[in-house]
């Protein structure tokens, strides 16, 4: 059995206006539920998170996905996710969903706030999230080095999956900043872009995940929420 569609998951979750958190074991069964019920799971869709665009921001449709399996640019920089996940444990998709949202794989954009390169980090975060080895270069170098932007993006992104404890709030201390996921509550904050941003990096995650890991999915089951106790 292969995994749900992205659209599918989405009217799962926007039709009951409800959390959908998932997890992959060892015997390749997907895991569904309306909660986290344990740390193995990790959101699928948010908690108010609106399936709208992000203006700017590139289409996620099936084009993409096929562009993102033969494009010489998505191709080129394929090592460089492989290293950042082996070094952080983020996975190589949602590298590559970050990127393909963040820049469309040009490693030369810069945003209005001065955000660079694939991953679009900045120059506090270059200098933060950098090597030893990597310091000594020129910041310029480092912000649009495609392998020093993707390993110094990786290893911000898993510090920020590690503080907050689940990838949406990471997702959007990147995008919003850490003030804004912190007066929130450690959650998704209400404003309209950052939710937008958020939902399409997931939506495109977990459609990568579904390509790379179909032929080894095994089953899928979806789970309640526990009945609390009174």
């Amino acid at each position: 059995m292969k995994w749900l569609p992205a659209f599918v998951l989405l009217m799962l979750a926007t039709a009951a206006q409800a959390e959908l958190w998932a997890y992959v074991d060892k015997t390749g069964v997907a895991h569904f539920a309306p909660q986290r019920l344990d740390d193995r799971y990790q959101p699928v869709m948010s908690l108010g998170a609106r399936p709208q665009r992000v203006p700017g921001k590139t289409d996620h449709g099936r084009s993409l996905l096929t562009w993102l399996e033969f494009a010489p640019e998505v191709k080129a920089v394929q090592p460089y996710l492989r290293e950042a996940s082996q070094q952080t444990g983020v996975d190589t998709e949602l590298l590559k969903a970050m990127i393909a949202v963040e820049s469309g794989f040009k490693a030369d954009v810069v945003s209005p706030r001065g955000a660079t390169g694939l991953m679009q980090i900045t120059a506090l975060a270059a200098e933060q999230y950098a090597t030893a080895a990597e310091s000594r270069q020129p910041l310029e170098q480092r912000l649009r080095e495609p392998r020093s932007n993707v390993l110094i993006g990786a290893r911000m992104l898993a510090d920020l999956i590690k503080r907050y404890g689940r990838i949406d709030a990471a997702l959007a201390a990147w995008n919003a900043g850490e003030s804004a996921v912190r007066k929130a509550g450690g959650r998704m904050p209400p404003i309209d872009e950052t939710q937008a941003h958020v939902q399409m990096v997931l939506e495109l995650y977990w459609a990568l995940l579904q390509r790379s890991q179909s032929q080894q999915l095994q089953g899928m089951q979806f789970h309640s929420a526990p009945v609390s106790q009174q």
